[in-house]
């Protein structure tokens, strides 16, 4: 009875066909396990919510058992400063990202496009500025904004300068550090470079000035970049909570992020109360990304295809 043995080209290809499953294999299944962990806090998160207080440790801690709205009832029904806080996070996440996308895309445009002294001093300025920590410009930020802590101005030697603009436990000390932002200039100035010239200079032929190009031409061409823009900036400022805790003193000023401190005890945490209200902190997130996704995935694939 004959024998009959592959030969050599099918023996490789068959050892590439396994070993090509093998890889599409452990890529799906490292996918899941990052899916699972990036899942699982918000998951918890929603679980621990719909548990009473006093069970919050006890198991199982895979489903809500039992069940309770307590949590939800206590936010909303006995906690009278909820809903400002929620209107506060929403009035300041909203202002910052108007003026932050209007601001960052200026001086993207005019990094791009005009020439004015030190102007790649100026970028590259800008560009050290984001290598910075955030903590670092804190307290040059409060000095800033602040009501002057040292009466008569900060002392330097014999020069004394004067400090703040009294918005300490106002809204709008909060928004002004943030209405413009070194990343978004930077996003902005390289979406410029690689916007055609031909567009401003046809509009420039029809008698149309830098200001009214800018706004009727590239403005609207550049709505990907700026809608990505602004959802990355909603998203900074209404999960900020290092800034606001600074500035804002009276519970009717608290964003929300903050105002859910309040739960936390010298000596007892409500977690199911907070974890609740952390719900309402994370829906509208949730909502803006599943509905504006596609605007990401745009925006990287037109960086990516063009030289800055």
């Amino acid at each position: 009875m004959a024998v009959t043995t592959s030969s050599p080209q099918a023996q490789v290809y068959a050892r590439t066909v396994f070993f090509d499953r093998l890889r599409k294999y452990l890529f799906f299944a490292m996918l899941a396990f990052w899916a699972a962990l990036s899942v699982a806090p918000l998951y918890f998160t929603l679980v621990f919510s719909f548990k009473p207080v006093a069970d919050i440790y006890t198991p199982p801690i895979w489903a809500p058992i039992p069940f309770t709205l307590d949590n939800y009832a206590t936010i909303l029904g006995t906690f009278q400063l909820f809903p400002r806080w929620v209107w506060n996070s929403v009035f300041i996440s909203v202002i910052v990202t108007i003026f932050r996308v209007l601001f960052c895309a200026m001086a993207g445009y005019a990094f791009a496009r005009i020439e004015f002294p030190l102007k790649s001093f100026w970028f590259n300025l800008l560009l050290i500025s984001m290598m910075m920590p955030g903590v670092v410009t804190l307290i040059p930020s409060f000095l800033i904004i602040g009501p002057g802590l040292i009466r008569g101005g900060l002392a330097l030697g014999d020069l004394r300068i004067p400090t703040g603009f009294g918005l300490i436990d106002n809204p709008w000390g909060v928004i002004l550090p943030g209405v413009a932002d070194a990343f978004g200039v930077f996003m902005m100035t390289q979406f410029y470079k690689s916007f055609p010239k031909e567009l401003e200079e046809a509009a420039m032929m029809d008698g149309s000035g830098r200001w009214g190009t800018f706004f009727r031409i590239v403005l609207p061409i550049s709505q990907t970049q700026l809608i990505t823009l602004a959802l990355l900036t909603f998203q900074g400022a209404w999960n900020n909570f290092m800034w606001p805790l600074l500035v804002l003193r009276s519970p009717e000023q608290f964003t929300l992020p903050i105002g859910l401190q309040w739960f936390r005890g010298e000596y007892y945490t409500l977690y199911s109360v907070i974890l609740a209200g952390s719900i309402f902190n994370t829906l509208p997130i949730l909502i803006i990304f599943f509905v504006f996704q596609q605007y990401f995935v745009r925006s990287i694939a037109a960086t990516g295809s063009k030289e800055g």
